[in-house]
């Protein structure tokens, strides 16, 4: 998920121990199974659920939704704050590598790439066509070159 439609979830959005939600950028629906550690990040949350109408996360409780701008503008206040915190969090563990929200997203690809096949992945984009798909992962998946060149040449 984008870390725009994680801001908007809704308690209202998790039933059964599923998030049901709509992709902001391309307004596809899905759902997805809420994980454990996903459930104990919703259990934190709890103390301050109002309704179901409320959202989960608190960046967005004060915004006017009435006003595309002040939504807009919490959210990318949210993101900043975020990815300072990606930042911080990566210095204390000693990686040197650019980390942001968005690199996020690509790195479940990374890690997906190689383990699920690229219809599954296209369902959990939610990619419309799958060529955007394979574009979008064709600067991850190496097992298969990988292990076409060592067919030919070996490996060692």
């Amino acid at each position: 998920m984008r870390i725009s439609d994680v801001l908007r979830i809704k308690w209202i959005d998790i039933q059964n121990n599923r998030l049901n939600y709509v992709m902001g950028k391309n307004n596809k629906s899905g759902s997805i199974k809420v994980s454990d550690k996903a459930q104990k990040i919703i259990n934190y949350y709890k103390k301050e659920k109002r309704s179901n109408n409320d959202f989960l996360f608190p960046e967005l409780k004060r915004a006017n939704l009435n006003s595309k701008r002040d939504v807009y503008r919490k959210m990318k206040t949210a993101v900043r704050k975020f990815n300072r915190d990606l930042k911080e969090i990566a210095s204390l563990a000693k990686i040197d590598k650019n980390i942001s929200n968005h690199i996020a997203r690509h790195t479940f690809g990374n890690i997906a790439g190689d383990k699920i096949p690229v219809q599954m992945l296209q369902k959990l984009y939610r990619h419309s066509d799958i060529q955007t798909t394979i574009i979008y992962q064709s600067t991850f998946i190496y097992k298969d070159t990988d292990d076409a060149l060592d067919a030919v040449i070996g490996n060692g």
